[in-house]
């Protein structure tokens, strides 16, 4: 079974052979299309017909994946006399890097546009709704200055490819990798001799400016994101030897470490797997009675997915020296721990570029995991920019690593 946490949700691509005048575009008006929008968000699982789905609940803010970008948008589009919201698109504008491949340490930023909520009413499909949603969408991107726009969707979602990057002309891009890890009834343990240390939102601003300055998508307004309400914390796994002659105030790196942050979804939606089969349900929560039962054996338990549940995703993962890898798997014993201890917390997600190093340092199950594909496009082709080479020359050149915006799952 693989959890698809992206938002693309198309059963298949826009026909426009058929008419599209009946076809309204507008703003999302809350006080208007609340109930609208959440019955047909209700609507949409994710997941291949006959295969289990997933299931993701807005508690009731339609608007709460895009709430935290300081620049958003949410569009419905009305379809015939009785203006029936039958799609709907959600996006945001923020700078992020494009990546440094020069000799010059200094970050180089571009003003991008996120396209991520994308729905279309099973009843109202094949009449170029979707479409004409990602044509607004990008039309009020570039009036907002952003330069090029993004969407990402799971690498086996064909419908969603098919509409952006056959009908919208988007390019795949980035083909990262969402790794996850179940939150199991036990502990896990610590090395006795490696210390977590947290680190403020001040200095890891710094630590993280530095790390990632030349990596893609690092979003310049990362303090934003590390003062959010919905961030647990940067958190730093060194040797405790190194405590002896390292001041983390100090704003200079210890000579081996493992760093992250933890970001805390359920407070915007909670996700719920539907559509298992009752002998696999009885399955699992054997694992979880013999896990609680019985936790210093250590069972790998699946944990209760079936009902509404939340996740924490880790990102900013980065480690150094010859301990790195060690030091790693030591956070993330620390961030399971942190999830065992909340009882709607289910699952740890991270997602790394693909080719990046430090994808074999971090733990998870395969059969949770997946391949994203990212696409992107460049809005105005007409204008010449310093940023043109990013989609073109780069594509082999780019540095592995990606920046991933917890604001973005």
């Amino acid at each position: 079974m693989s959890l698809n946490i992206s938002e693309e949700n198309l059963s298949t691509y826009d026909n426009t052979n058929k008419k599209t005048e009946e076809i309204v575009v507008r703003q999302y008006d809350e006080e208007k299309d609340k109930l609208a929008v959440e019955e047909l968000e209700g609507q949409c699982d994710f997941g291949q017909r006959g295969q289990p789905s997933l299931f993701t609940d807005l508690m009731g803010d339609p608007i709460s994946r895009i709430r935290n970008l300081p620049l958003h948008v949410m569009l419905v589009a009305e379809y015939g006399n009785d203006g029936d919201i039958v799609g709907v698109i959600r996006g945001c504008i923020k700078t992020v890097t494009r990546g440094n491949t020069g000799s010059t340490p200094c970050p180089v930023y571009v003003k991008i546009a996120y396209v991520l909520g994308l729905r279309v009413s099973s009843h109202h499909r094949r009449l170029g709704i979707g479409t004409k949603l990602v044509e607004n969408l990008e039309e009020w991107s570039k009036i907002n200055g952003a330069k090029y726009a993004y969407m990402a969707t799971d690498s086996s979602n064909e419908a969603s490819i098919k509409l952006f990057i056959y009908k919208c002309n988007y390019a795949k891009f980035r083909t990262p990798s969402v790794l996850v890890q179940p939150v199991h009834a036990h502990y896990k343990p610590v090395a006795s001799d490696i210390a977590i240390v947290r680190v403020s939102p001040q200095l890891s601003e710094s630590f993280y400016r530095r790390i990632f300055a030349n990596s893609e998508f690092f979003p310049k307004d990362i303090d934003h994101i590390l003062d959010n309400k919905l961030n647990f914390g940067t958190f730093m796994a060194v040797p405790k030897k190194t405590l002896l002659n390292w001041d983390p105030k100090s704003g200079s790196f210890p000579q081996t470490f493992a760093i992250l942050s933890v970001w805390n979804t359920k407070e915007v939606y909670k996700l719920q797997v539907r559509g298992v089969s009752s002998l696999k349900y009885a399955c699992c929560l054997g694992t979880r009675v013999l896990d609680s039962w019985m936790p210093w054996l250590r069972v790998p338990s699946i944990p209760n997915i079936f009902k509404m549940f939340g996740f924490y995703l880790l990102y900013g993962i980065h480690m150094e020296g010859k301990d790195g890898p060690r030091l790693m798997k030591s956070l993330y014993a620390f961030a399971h721990n942190m999830g065992r201890n909340d009882k709607e917390c289910r699952l740890l997600v991270s997602e790394v570029g693909f080719d990046d190093p430090i994808k074999e340092a971090i733990p998870r199950w395969n059969k949770f995991s997946w391949g994203d594909l990212w696409c992107m496009k460049k809005l105005d082709v007409n204008e010449l920019s310093t940023d043109d080479n990013w989609m073109e020359s780069q594509v082999s050149n780019s540095s592995s690593v990606i920046f991933v915006d917890p604001r973005d799952f």
